[in-house]
């Protein structure tokens, strides 16, 4: 509720997230960091499998968040070119200069996953963070091949067509309302090149769970849409997707589905049972309404239209 309140007054971004560095997920920084490394190890996997490896890559996040440690991990491994996108510039410079630190704990992964020297790695690491040291610009800091941009809309680019090799984001599109979904997808098919591809992490449970152990992340399936609103907030909006509808919607848009790791997990089966689903959920399966995470990879045709 208190997320609620600052979302609608003066200073609240700025309360929000003081309040998330003393209390909370910004204040184990380094936990939070570790897990995205692994994150991003997941998917630099699934790039390099689906054609698309990290070095030499052109490649756009949607949702930079507090500090670009996919951006960062990418430019170290190699890439080409890394823009980062925002709709509202949430982007600190105290923990971009404590992401480019941290990643010194990383260069062997990162190494691992691009096919690169760790010793170059290690290079362009400590160079990183000796230029922050001196500049808050992310661009000049890696030479110009992370691009930070915010205030800026991922639905619409100022980028050419077929500009890209791969368009990304990690726990996002959970909080992106349905009709930004569509459009941030038809972005993508407009500025990837032929062969293209977009990858999404989709964390599409309740996250008020994280918070409250009381309860699990289907819980918020109890609720009409209307119920909803009076919890969802400018700082933890959930858009309350499905797992196989941001997959669906990938596909009306005209992306080949070449990963889909879509999965009804057992205990999430029983959680389901064992709650009261509000009747607007009830025409979906169980065994589909039950999946709180996905990630996917969409391809987009090779003669550069839908496929």
């Amino acid at each position: 509720m208190l997320q609620k309140v600052l979302g609608h007054v003066p200073g609240g971004e700025r309360a929000h997230y003081e309040l998330q560095r003393r209390f909370g997920g910004l204040r184990g920084f380094t936990r939070e960091f570790d897990i995205k490394m692994d994150d991003w190890r997941l998917m630099a996997g699934h790039l390099r499998e689906a054609g698309v490896p990290i070095a030499g890559a052109r490649l756009f996040e949607i949702g930079s968040g507090w500090y670009p440690t996919f951006p960062f991990a990418c430019y170290l491994g190699g890439a080409r070119q890394v823009i980062t996108v925002d709709l509202n510039r949430h982007i600190k410079l105290d923990l971009v200069r404590e992401c480019a630190i941290n990643l010194g704990r990383h260069t062997a992964l990162i190494a691992e996953a691009c096919d690169v020297s760790e010793h170059v790695i290690q290079q362009r690491q400590q160079l990183l963070v000796a230029r922050l040291e001196v500049s808050d610009d992310v661009s000049e800091a890696t030479d110009g091949v992370v691009v930070y941009e915010a205030p800026a809309d991922a639905s619409r680019t100022s980028l050419g067509s077929q500009a890209l090799d791969c368009v990304f984001s990690n726990s996002v599109l959970e909080h992106v309302v349905p009709e930004a979904v569509d459009a941030i997808f038809r972005e993508a098919m407009r500025i990837l090149a032929p062969g293209g591809i977009m990858f999404h992490s989709v964390n599409c449970g309740d996250h008020y769970a994280y918070v409250d152990r009381k309860i699990n992340q289907l819980n918020y399936l109890k609720y009409s849409d209307s119920e909803w609103r009076r919890w969802d907030n400018a700082f933890l909006y959930q858009n309350r997707m499905r797992a196989h509808e941001f997959v669906d919607r990938a596909k009306a848009v005209g992306f080949d589905i070449v990963l889909n790791t879509e999965c009804a997990r057992e205990s999430r089966l029983a959680q389901l049972a064992a709650m009261q689903v509000h009747p607007q959920f009830a025409h979906i399966p169980p065994e589909r309404l039950c999946v709180t995470s996905i990630d996917f990879i969409g391809r987009k045709g090779p003669a550069g239209v839908p496929s």
